[in-house]
């Protein structure tokens, strides 16, 4: 009697510590398949979701700061709308131009207008601003006007900040915060042509968004660009750099997003303070 309660006590003990030893082992099965349903994303996974991430994109803030080739320093903030159609403002400052290297651009109902440089309203009796028609302008028109920097005006950094995708090296540097959001860095090395080949497969708004956006960098005599991109908790793009060396000098650009899809209004400035650009040529020409 005594042996059979003590055999089945130790059962029991048995019992419950192979239940325990199970239990664990499924817990630990658990855990193991979490994991396994949200492994962490590559940098080539990570760096590709944030960029289609980025077609979402209706409108955004921005700031830029670096060297551009010719200009020198720069450093500018701006908004951009996507859609419904293009519009935008940018504050620019070209810091090795002296009291002549700022400018402020606008683009309202595809027209540039230039204005905020000084030597500018000078050369026309007072008025402040100077319009272009964009359908009429040529490739070198908008730096032959002298406003530092209106050649980036028109570029999306949102497109830009996609060219990573384009890269076979890309790899994780580690956390950073930006503007007080903790965010992840990549870096990669890409060029031209592969980045022109990783748009193939893209659809045709977006591919033409990117390819525009790479014409920049064309004009400019850039082969190569290194580039780092900081992604932020929601798999958005918070800022980009692209360094490369172009025929006239290197280019350093590094591009911090303050907000994505917030309203952002743009108007025309005065008619009074404006002198359009195809009037004025009108003009001298008769003259």
């Amino acid at each position: 009697m005594g042996l059979s309660v003590r055999r089945s006590a130790r059962t029991r003990t048995i019992g419950a510590g192979l239940a325990a030893v199970a239990l664990a082992a499924g817990a630990v099965s658990c855990s193991k398949g979490e994991a396994e349903e949200s492994p962490k994303m590559t940098p080539a996974a990570a760096v590709a979701k944030a960029a289609k991430n980025s077609d979402d994109i209706t409108s955004l803030r921005y700031r830029m700061t670096g060297k551009v080739p010719e200009q020198g320093r720069v450093k500018a903030e701006a908004a951009m709308r996507m859609k419904p159609d293009l519009a935008m403002s940018m504050k620019m400052t070209a810091l090795d131009q002296g009291a002549d290297g700022s400018a402020e651009i606008r683009l309202v109902d595809k027209a540039m207008y230039i204005g905020g440089n000084p030597k500018m309203a000078k050369e026309m009796d007072g008025k402040s601003w100077i319009k272009f028609d964009m359908s009429a302008l040529g490739k070198d028109a908008l730096g032959g006007a002298g406003a530092p920097g209106a050649g980036q005006a028109e570029q999306n950094p949102a497109a830009e900040s996609t060219f990573l995708t384009g890269a076979k090296d890309v790899k994780e540097i580690g956390t950073e915060k930006v503007d007080g959001v903790e965010t992840t860095r990549y870096r990669g090395t890409v060029t031209l042509d592969t980045l022109r080949d990783s748009f193939k497969d893209e659809d045709k708004d977006t591919r033409e968004k990117r390819e525009k956006s790479l014409k920049q960098y064309e004009d400019m005599g850039v082969d190569e660009l290194t580039m780092d991109m900081w992604i932020d908790g929601d798999d958005r793009t918070k800022q980009f750099r692209m360094k490369g060396e172009a025929d006239k000098g290197p280019l350093d650009l590094t591009i911090t997003f303050l907000d994505y899809n917030k309203p952002v209004t743009f108007k025309a400035p005065p008619a009074k303070d404006t002198v359009d650009l195809a009037e004025m040529m009108n003009e001298l020409g008769e003259s």
